[in-house]
């Protein structure tokens, strides 16, 4: 006690120093720190513990129970074990499944009814506690007692089908038909799975109660649930499509063939056209085939192939197609076929309104099988769809479908008045003032003309002038007058033309012709003068020539020379040199060869100074030609030596960016009237020449020395 009081002196000053700085204890110091040869990983030693565990121990020794205090004492020491265990850990039902079945060895039936008792007072959700508990009181055949378990499981936890299950298939073992329907009918109130419903039909079928599993069938496609309302509201409970054809399936296996239209006909009416589905159709087909019903089976795959997408239809499509091929004639495939691309071609324009080449698939097709009202509408339908954009290159494939139309209600329907109310429609549509097809007012105005109305076509083609003027509408209206001999006219639109496009040649040539048919050759000439002198043209060489050769058939030939020469001081072009001598040659006169000497000669002169000199060749040739024909010996020595060498030349080439990008080799021409006047020409022939007599000389010394060897040898 007095030791308890505290220490004094120096011992109480130990403790108080212990007790104010905790004493740290010592640590072994590690002499090696090198790791072990012997890794051990924390997998491994978890491994190990595992193996272990499977080690087989020794089974306990046998006991053998000699009395009856024994086998009380054995009870004792076991219920004790459960007991211990249960009170351990109450939630784990193993061990009070393990309890009960011990005591149910023991046929201590009531305490094993007991243990499962307080089980379920534990935990009354737990199904194979119930299960166990069931089986337990059949095995014993306590009837009464499982029917009761059977009635508070389904009550406490009725959406366990479980144990519906396993109540019905007791009740009906046991002979109880009546209280195994009884059960059904409450399970059916709770709206089970499908499963269960067909567990019930099933049930009535097995003890040919057909018009009761009939009736199960309409409780369980529609289940009339407000039945006090004056007209009763029908509560969908497994409205799915493949539930009525097993229905309609039902009523065929039995021979009920009118029962089983009905349900058909009723599903299709309840899924109405918003929730088609073909697997419904294409049952309904197939029971009509097997009815023999043909004309049935073709009227229901046709509705439901206008009505449900494409993409959703295919086996729909495939068994139709089937059907065609083995009860059908050639028109029935066709149909189908056309049916099949009808519904293809409708989704890509659904996809893509814009697509004019889709559109043109489908109206072929649509013209070549169906009356003319669905065509218009299909027509109607793709000309609604106007390019957003209003450039010529987006409506180029958009416009045919107006042309096509136009065509088709006047070929193909006969409809006059409908063909010009496309034309005009059409023509309203375009926007002139920023571009205009020329092929529309041309159609139009030959539409007209056919239908021999004349001033219709000429107030369409001068409106289109007028509008928006174009080449092709000028040429195709001067062509209709041509057509018509309506050559006052002809002339004012050539006017009207020329005035519009003065750079077309073309049309000054037509005009110059067309006054040359009708043989007013100074008016012609007057044309082709007005043409020459325009300050910009785009084929002046054919304009030109047409002028000269209409002045040769004039027989002219005075005025062709003019018209020669006011070329020529307009180009110098070796063609028009060369043209110019033929024509002297031609003329057929005795003078014609010395003219036409003269006028190369002239050419010659004037290309001297020309930098194709591949054009200076071609005329000297075409000299060369002449001379051969027609000149003599002197002249064609002349010209030999006027003709030039061909030698090739090297040059270096430049890059884009203006880098060294190597050497090139052409051909070049020295002529010798050209050497003659540059004595730097002459200095580089000499040194040619000189090298090649040293290439010659060096050649043969080497070829004695050759001979020696080869007498050596």
């Amino acid at each position: 006690g007095g030791d308890g009081a505290g220490p004094v002196g120096r011992g109480g000053k130990m403790a108080s120093t212990a007790a104010g700085k905790q004493r740290i204890p010592k640590v072994a110091k590690v002499k090696n720190k090198a790791p072990a040869e012997v890794q051990i990983t924390a997998e491994q030693l978890l491994r190990e513990a595992k193996e272990r565990e499977l080690e087989l121990l020794p089974p306990p020794p046998q006991q053998k129970i000699t009395d009856v205090e024994e086998l009380n004492d054995y009870k004792l020491r076991k219920r004790k074990t459960f007991e211990d265990n249960i009170r351990k850990n109450r939630t784990v039902i193993s061990n009070w499944i393990k309890y009960a079945q011990w005591e149910e060895s023991l046929k201590e039936i009531q305490r094993a009814r007991s243990i499962y008792e307080r089980a379920l007072d534990v935990d009354y959700r737990n199904v194979t506690l119930w299960l166990k508990y069931a089986e337990m009181e059949m095995k014993n055949r306590q009837v009464n007692h499982a029917r009761n378990i059977w009635d508070r499981a389904i009550t406490t936890l009725p959406r366990v089908n479980q144990f519906w299950y396993k109540y019905t298939y007791m009740e009906e073992m046991l002979g109880n038909v009546a209280g195994s329907r009884q059960v059904f009918e409450r399970w059916m109130e709770w709206q089970p799975e499908e499963q269960a419903w067909h567990s019930y039909i099933n049930f009535e079928l097995r003890y040919k109660e057909v018009d009761r599993a009939r009736t199960i069938y309409e409780r369980y496609i529609l289940f009339s649930a407000l039945r006090h309302l004056p007209r009763p509201l029908l509560v969908i409970v497994h409205p799915d499509v493949k539930n009525w054809i097993k229905y309609a399936r039902f009523e065929e296996k039995h021979s009920y063939f009118a029962h089983a239209r009905k349900v058909y006909e009723r599903a299709v009416e309840f899924f109405g056209e918003e929730h088609m589905d073909e697997h419904l159709y294409v049952a309904f087909a197939k029971f009509e085939e097997n009815q023999k019903e043909f004309e049935r089976v073709r009227v229901i795959y046709k509705y439901a192939l206008d009505r449900i997408p494409k993409q959703e239809a295919q086996n729909l499509f495939k068994n139709y197609t089937i059907f065609e091929k083995k009860f059908g004639d050639r028109r029935g495939i066709e149909d189908i076929i056309v049916s099949k691309r009808r519904f293809q071609y409708e989704e890509e324009v659904k996809a893509n309104p814009h697509n004019y080449d889709a559109w043109f698939d489908y109206l072929r097709l649509v013209e070549s099988d169906t009356d003319a009202e669905t065509v218009r509408e299909v027509y109607e339908r793709a000309i609604a769809n106007v390019p957003p954009i209003q450039e010529k290159r987006h409506w180029k494939r958009y416009i045919y479908l107006w042309i096509n139309y136009a065509l088709y209600e006047e070929l193909e329907a006969k409809a006059s008045k409908r063909t010009r109310q496309v034309y005009q429609a059409c023509i309203e549509l375009i926007p002139h003032k920023k571009f205009t097809f020329a092929k529309i007012w041309l159609l139009y105005a030959q539409f007209e003309i056919r239908q021999k109305n004349l001033p219709l076509a000429r107030r369409a083609l001068g409106t289109s002038i007028g509008k928006c003027p174009k080449n092709k509408l000028f040429k195709g209206y001067i062509e209709l007058e041509l057509q018509l001999r309506e050559f006052d006219r002809c002339r004012k639109l050539y006017e009207k033309f020329l005035e519009f496009a003065p750079e077309n040649c073309t049309s000054w040539i037509k005009f110059a012709e067309l006054e040359t048919i009708l043989g007013d050759t100074d008016r012609a000439r007057a044309i082709y003068e007005l043409a020459i002198g325009q300050p910009r043209l785009d084929m002046p060489e054919v304009l030109w020539k047409s002028y000269i050769d209409f002045e040769i058939e004039q027989e002219e030939y005075e005025k062709t020379r003019n018209l020669y020469r006011r070329l020529l001081q307009r180009t110098q072009h070796v063609k028009v040199w060369i043209s110019f001598a033929q024509f002297e040659l031609s003329a057929g006169r005795e003078e014609s060869l010395s003219r036409c000497r003269q006028i190369y000669e002239e050419a010659n002169k004037a290309m001297r100074n020309c930098e194709e000199k591949e054009e200076r060749v071609m005329l000297l040739e075409s000299w060369r030609n002449f001379e051969e024909e027609f000149g003599t010996e002197t002249t064609k020595e002349r010209i030999d030596k006027l003709m030039p060498e061909k030698i090739k030349k090297r040059r270096k080439l430049q890059a884009e960016d203006g880098s060294d990008a190597g050497w090139e080799e052409y051909y070049d021409y020295i002529f010798p009237e050209d050497t003659a006047n540059q004595p730097n020409l002459k200095l580089l022939a000499m040194a040619k020449l000189w090298k090649k007599q040293q290439q010659e000389s060096e050649a043969a010394e080497m070829d004695p020395d050759k001979d020696i060897d080869e007498s050596q040898s």
